[in-house]
Order: C-alpha cells, then sequence, then structure tokens
C-alpha cells in the first residue's frame, strides 16, 4: 500500500500539536483503506508530518478534508528499513497541493 507525508504548518504548543495528531488519527478513522502511521513535528520551523498508509492521494485527502486535518501538500513516499549500499529505491511521488490548491 503507497505511503505519503502529509504536510502542514503549526505553532509550537503542546495543545495544538495534540489537536493535530488527533485529527491525523480521525482522517484515518473516516477515511476507507486509510491508516495513520505516526506524526513528526519539528517546532523550530513549526511544520509537522503526519505519515499515512492509502489506497490513493485522493482517498487521503478526502479523509482529511472530512477530519478538517489541514495540510499544504500530500507527498508519496518511499521508506526503506535497511540502507542498500550503492542504490536507492525508485519511485514515483505524488505532490498534491492542500486545501483550495
Amino acid at each position: 500500500m503507497p505511503s505519503y507525508l502529509v504536510e502542514s504548518y503549526l505553532a509550537n504548543s503542546e495543545a495544538a500539536f495534540d489537536d493535530a495528531r488527533r485529527r491525523a488519527s480521525r482522517a484515518a478513522a473516516l477515511g476507507s483503506g486509510v491508516r495513520y502511521v505516526r506524526t513528526t513535528f519539528v517546532p523550530e520551523d513549526q511544520m509537522i508530518l503526519h505519515r499515512f498508509e492509502a489506497g490513493s492521494v485522493e482517498a487521503l485527502e478526502g479523509a482529511g478534508r472530512l477530519a478538517a486535518l489541514p495540510f499544504e501538500r500530500i507527498v508519496e513516499v518511499v521508506e526503506a528499513e535497511e540502507p542498500l549500499v550503492g542504490s536507492r529505491p525508485s519511485a514515483r511521488p505524488t505532490h498534491r497541493g492542500g486545501e483550495g490548491s
């Protein structure tokens, strides 16, 4: 199943971080075939990244909107558990603008 990062900006506050995580979890509950994996917050940049697995970027976008999860963009990602010496995984990332784009 494809993996995606949902990128957004967030004030550096514990309450905002907790709310964002609740919305990400709710997106998975509301979306068909959407699984919430984790959230990473970069306080210095006020950037938050939610990692999901979903059947398509459209399914994830729809679930995010239902959960009122704000996002700047959704990008397909490829992750590896172990580094491969001398090679990289091949993937075609999907870039989607956020609300209104």
